[in-house]
């Protein structure tokens, strides 16, 4: 049985795009967001595959008690609806072309209604899409990764942001021009790791994009400022340099002397990451991680 979050309102503990699969023995992965909700529909997926008499359901969930129906059980707010599935022998080839898309790191298009799933190679134009008139419905989410994120430096700071950022939804890219430097050598978390003869390269090597996120942690003020300087005009989601707020004092003030326009300098975030005073590499990464989370779901205010 295949479970999945449509949409979801206010503090909804599972978002759009949350999803689970249940068999009827109770093995399951995935996850709608967990709570008494969450036991209640897996409790329900079962028993519907041991019926085997229906095979979709969809069902809103409001999280307050004093909802007239459809309550969840949770009192945290807001609502999600969530579409129960029971997978056809016949759809075996559809899953299957999933699971190889995604294992490959590729992208493509899932696409849900009452009738089953369908899969495509082709890029949707936006992560989630959903069309709905009472039952009926037409879902379709962008497979395998939403988000890129390009590392640029290979040092202690860069491989705890990778192993940290490694475990949420982004395609990680990690530029750097010493090839045998002993923390890229230990970078594991990393899908590409690219050596350059200099940073100046980074210009042809990041595309702008809206889901391109971008962290500037070289060896030293010089090679970050050619990493910055070959990345100043790119329309990214986030650009963010770590470095001492003297340093960025400097290298800004250098930049409006140079004739560069204050308003892309404003769009950077630096020194990047949560002021949290963190000291540690791995505190540094968790400062970073937030402040790009941020971004990410639209909690900057």
């Amino acid at each position: 049985m295949l479970l999945y979050v449509l949409e979801s309102k206010g503090s909804s503990p599972g978002r759009q795009g949350f999803m689970m699969a249940v068999n009827e023995n109770g093995q399951m992965c995935g996850s709608l967001g967990g709570g008494i909700m969450e036991f209640k529909l897996v409790e329900l997926a079962k028993k519907m595959l041991v019926l085997k008499d229906t095979v979709h359901e969809l069902h809103r969930q409001i999280h307050d008690k004093e909802a007239a129906q459809n309550q969840s059980g949770m009192i945290c707010s807001g609502e999600q609806t969530i579409f129960l599935y029971r997978l056809l022998q016949t759809e075996l080839q559809v899953v299957e072309s999933i699971i190889h898309t995604v294992q490959a790191n590729q992208n493509g298009t899932l696409q849900l209604t009452p009738k089953g799933i369908l899969f495509t190679k082709e890029m949707p134009a936006q992560n989630f899409f959903l069309s709905k008139v009472g039952d009926e419905f037409l879902f379709i989410e962008k497979l395998g990764y939403k988000q890129n994120l390009y590392i640029i430096g290979g040092g202690h700071c860069s491989l705890a942001l990778a192993q940290l950022m490694y475990t949420m939804d982004f395609y990680i890219r990690l530029y750097d021009d010493r090839a045998e430097l002993n923390t890229m050598l230990q970078n594991h978390f990393v899908h590409e790791k690219i050596v350059l003869d200099n940073y100046g390269q980074l210009e042809k090597c990041i595309p702008s994009g809206e889901n391109n996120y971008v962290v500037v942690m070289t060896v030293g003020y010089r090679t970050d400022d050619i990493a910055v300087t070959a990345l100043l005009n790119k329309q990214l989601a986030f650009f963010g340099i770590l470095g001492s707020k003297k340093k960025i004092e400097k290298m800004f003030n250098d930049y409006k002397v140079e004739g560069i326009d204050e308003a892309i300098l404003k769009t950077i975030h630096a020194p990047v990451g949560l002021m949290i005073k963190s000291q540690s590499p791995e505190e540094i990464a968790v400062s970073i991680a937030a402040a790009i989370i941020q971004v990410k779901n639209g909690s900057l205010v």
